[in-house]
């Protein structure tokens, strides 16, 4: 178990800080005109917009402008610049994994998905396949007192609007817009939302124990030979020699 469960970093120009070794995850963070760029083609970046835009640059790509509340991953060679003075936003490295990239946005005020103590999640960028990393929308209502729990993996993030507070450490520290954090492995913590207002976390998971497999994901799932879905169907499912293979995202 690690000494420190809950770690707070400014937001100015955070250089890359490594949080999870285990699955080689690092945060980082740009401001103003700054610039984060991941040049391994085996590392994938994952980012949001806090404020003002920002220009996203991919190998043998469009670069995209990125809007306050918009989300992102991409794998390297990728680049996230501020277009302006007073633009700021967070990045999750995770190395070793080659993504997709994925943009979308701006974040919906509510989750979809029922969480616990009365918050909700929506999963923004998920797993491609079991296992892999996915980035989430945290909400959490006014007046919310979590059950103190742990995460078997690190979770990075940054406080997108409202305000609470973590308890953890013995401490409670306070948690504001802007505010970046890691949540560290089986470290016991707790949110809450004192302060009668709302607030939306972004988070980072390095890693889940959820998504599609080669064995059971929707378009396998929801093709019927007559009334049979394909994925009972050994005969006609095809091979595990054929097309690119991953695992966990890295080609092999």
């Amino acid at each position: 178990m690690n000494k420190v469960a809950f770690s707070s970093y400014p937001l100015a120009n955070l250089d890359v800080h490594h949080v999870d070794r285990k699955y080689a995850t690092d945060l980082a963070s740009w401001v103003d005109r700054g610039t984060r760029l991941v040049p391994d083609d085996d590392d994938t970046m994952y980012g949001y917009v806090h404020k003002g835009c920002a220009l996203l640059t991919v190998r043998e790509g469009p670069t995209m402008m990125l809007l306050p509340g918009m989300y992102f991953s991409s794998p390297g060679p990728v680049s996230v610049q501020g277009m302006m003075e007073d633009c700021e936003g967070m990045i999750a490295i995770r190395r070793k994994y080659r993504g997709v990239l994925h943009v979308g946005g701006p974040v919906e005020t509510k989750g979809r998905l029922r969480y616990i103590d009365g918050c909700t999640d929506s999963l923004l960028i998920g797993p491609q396949r079991r296992g892999e990393p996915c980035l989430n929308l945290l909400q959490f209502p006014p007046g919310i007192d979590q059950t103190m729990h742990t995460h078997p993996s690190a979770r990075v993030g940054m406080v997108a609007s409202g305000r609470g507070r973590c308890v953890a450490d013995k401490r409670e520290i306070d948690l504001v817009p802007g505010m970046l954090f890691c949540i560290h492995t089986d470290g016991p913590h707790k949110f809450q939302t004192p302060y009668k207002t709302e607030m939306r976390v972004i988070a980072f998971h390095p890693d889940s124990d959820f998504g599609p497999t080669d064995e059971d994901h929707p378009m396998l799932n929801r093709t019927l030979v007559d009334g049979t879905s394909a994925r009972n169907l050994d005969a006609i499912r095809t091979r595990s020699d054929v097309g690119v293979e991953y695992e966990f995202g890295t080609r092999t």
